[in-house]
């Protein structure tokens, strides 16, 4: 990987800021909250697609204390901050804040909620999670990110998310029904594991292939009777969902 001299100076200058008092500063503090301005923004202007013109507080306070600079590699965080997707390694991407934002916030989470992910990758989408419901449990299929984003969140101080090593296509049924399942990858279709371990009540978003190889987010809501219903919401890009399914 290139090395860029600039982004290394960044990098170090930001991360010395220092009170003469002693107390860390955190210097990411304003981006944070001009990447969630941008956010906002982006969501009213995507209003059609989202059915909503605003995000719920509790989503805007999670991206807010949510430290996105800790989930990237080094090299990159000078733009931790930016709207975008950044490469993690193992040909795999952290999302763009906008879309952990809307992800998060289509599926109208409460305190007391257990979710489940399925694509740890660096941690960050099951960190905002984390800064909302009581339970998160995420799976990975890339054995040397989840160990990563294990030894990440635990050293973070995340104490309510569970992490696993495995094929996220069959879920994580030891603690289903979950009342939420988000998938940070795109599969062919809604996995049928999936569906069973949501509850009576719960909501699944999830990017879905279509034709000529577009993605949309799909929400998916099941009654309290277990019947299934599916609203298509943005286009959107995610690497495939991977594994032996």
């Amino acid at each position: 990987m290139r090395r860029d001299p600039i982004g290394m100076i960044f990098v170090l200058l930001m991360t010395s800021t220092l009170l003469y008092s002693g107390n860390f500063v955190d210097p990411y503090e304003k981006a944070r909250k001009s990447l969630v301005e941008t956010i906002e923004k982006e969501v009213e202007e995507t209003r059609g697609y989202l059915g909503k013109r605003r995000l719920a507080k509790t989503t805007i306070d999670a991206m807010e204390r949510v430290k996105r600079h800790e989930f990237v590699p080094v090299l990159y965080r000078f733009k931790a901050y930016e709207n975008r997707p950044l490469p993690i390694g193992y040909g795999q991407t952290i999302s763009q804040p906008y879309i952990v934002a809307v992800m998060t916030d289509l599926l109208d989470l409460n305190p007391t909620d257990r979710v489940l992910e399925i694509g740890t990758g660096s941690g960050y989408q099951a960190a905002v999670l984390a800064e909302i419901v009581n339970e998160v449990y995420t799976v990975e299929v890339i054995r040397k990110l989840g160990l990563a984003a294990e030894k990440r969140l635990d050293r973070l101080g995340y104490n309510n998310i569970k992490t696993k090593i495995g094929d996220g296509y069959y879920g994580w049924e030891e603690h289903a029904p979950y009342d939420a399942i988000i998938v940070t990858a795109a599969a062919g279709q809604i996995p049928p594991p999936l569906l069973k371990q949501l509850k009576p009540g719960g909501k699944m978003i999830i990017p879905v292939k279509s034709f000529y190889y577009v993605q949309y987010l799909i929400l998916v809501s099941k009654d309290e009777k277990g019947a299934i219903t599916t609203r298509q919401t943005l286009p959107v890009m995610f690497v495939p969902l991977t594994g032996k399914h």
